[in-house]
C-alpha cells in the first residue's frame, strides 16, 4: 500500500535551535572527511556501537520502551546513558514517542509516518515543536514506568550532558580530528540511520506479515542499526527481543543477548514463536 501525503499542518512550529545543532553536526560530518584516520574511523564504529547499538537498540527500544528482557538496573541506567549519546533526547522521550509510534502506526497521531510525507518521517517531524507538545502525556500514559526512576527523569531533562563530557574527552585525547569523527560524523550518521526506520522501511522492502501497517524489512538497514531493520517483523511481533526471526536475518543485537544471557547479565527474554513455514514465506 502506498503511502498516502498529508499537507504538514501551518500550525506546526520549526525549532530552530535543533535546526541549528542539526546544521552544525552535518558540518562538522562533512569537514570530518577532510581529516580521517583509520584510527579515528574505528573509535567513531566502535562509539556507533555504544550509541546505537547498545543505547538505541538494546536500551531505548528492546529493553526500556518494549520490555523485551530483565536486566539489573545498573545495566538499564547504563544502556539509557548510552542512549543519550546519539542525540535523539531523553528515555523519557525517546520511549513515548516510540510507543505512540506503535499505537498509532500510520495512522493519524503517529509522530513520523512517510503518509505525512518522507521527509516528515525522516527529519521533519525532529525539527518541529509538536513531537515536543506531547510531552506531558509521557508521564500519565505512555511512560509511568520510565517515570518512577528520578535517574531516568535526570536523565531526560539533561540528556545532552553525556555527550558533552564525552566530546571533552576525545578533543583532549585526538584534537580536532577524533572529535569530529567521534561527535559530528558518527552522531550524523546515528541519526539518519535512526530516521531511515521511521522513513524508510515505512515505504520501502518486504512485508512478511500483515501488521496493519505500512512497516518492511530492510536488509541493508538492518546491518547499520543491528537489526533494527527488521521493521516488519517488529510491528507484527513488538516484544519480541529478536527482531531477525530467520536464520538469514542477521539482528547484531539479538547476538549481543544471548550472549549477555549466557554469561547471566539479562533474564527472561520474550522471544516470538512462529513456525518455519511463515519464516520461510516470502511477502507477494
Amino acid at each position: 500500500m502506498s503511502p498516502k501525503t498529508v499537507p504538514i499542518s501551518p500550525e506546526r512550529r520549526l525549532n530552530w535551535f535543533t535546526i541549528a545543532v542539526l546544521i552544525l553536526l552535518h558540518a562538522g560530518a562533512i569537514a570530518a572527511l577532510f581529516f580521517f584516520s583509520w584510527k579515528v574511523f574505528f573509535v567513531a564504529v566502535a562509539l556507533h556501537w555504544i550509541a546505537v547499538g547498545f543505547g538505541i537498540s538494546l536500551g531505548y527500544h528492546r529493553l526500556h520502551t518494549h520490555q523485551s528482557y530483565q536486566c539489573p538496573l545498573w545495566m538499564q541506567y547504563a544502556l539509557a546513558t548510552c542512549g543519550t549519546l546519539t542525540l535523539e533526547g531523553g528515555p523519557m522521550f525517546w520511549v513515548g514517542n516510540h510507543r505512540i509510534h506503535h499505537a498509532k502506526s500510520d495512522k493519524p497521531g503517529d509522530p513520523h509516518t512517510p503518509r505525512e510525507g518522507i521527509m516528515w518521517a525522516h527529519v521533519g517531524w525532529v525539527v518541529y515543536d509538536e513531537c515536543r507538545d506531547i510531552t506531558h502525556d509521557y508521564t500519565t500514559k505512555y511512560a509511568p514506568d520510565i517515570a518512577r526512576h528520578k535517574y531516568y527523569m535526570w536523565l531526560n531533562r539533561w540528556h545532552w550532558v553525556p555527550s558533552v563530557i564525552l566530546g571533552l574527552i576525545l578533543l583532549a585525547w585526538g584534537g580536532i580530528p577524533m572529535f569530529l569523527w567521534g561527535i559530528c560524523f558518527r552522531v550524523t550518521f546515528g541519526l539518519h540511520c535512526t530516521w531511515l526506520i521511521n522513513s524508510l522501511t515505512h515505504v520501502m522492502g518486504t512485508q512478511r506479515f500483515d501488521a496493519g501497517d505500512d512497516s518492511r524489512n530492510s536488509f541493508l538497514l538492518a546491518l547499520f542499526t543491528f537489526g533494527e531493520g527488521w521493521h516488519n517483523n517488529h510491528h507484527a511481533h513488538p516484544t519480541s527481543a529478536r527482531h531477525g526471526l530467520a536464520w538469514w536475518e542477521f539482528d547484531i543485537s539479538w547476538i549481543t543477548m544471548k550472549l549477555l544471557h549466557a554469561v547471566g547479565l539479562i533474564k527472561h527474554v520474550r522471544v516470538a514463536k512462529l513456525d518455519q513455514a511463515v519464516l520461510n514465506r516470502k511477502a507477494a
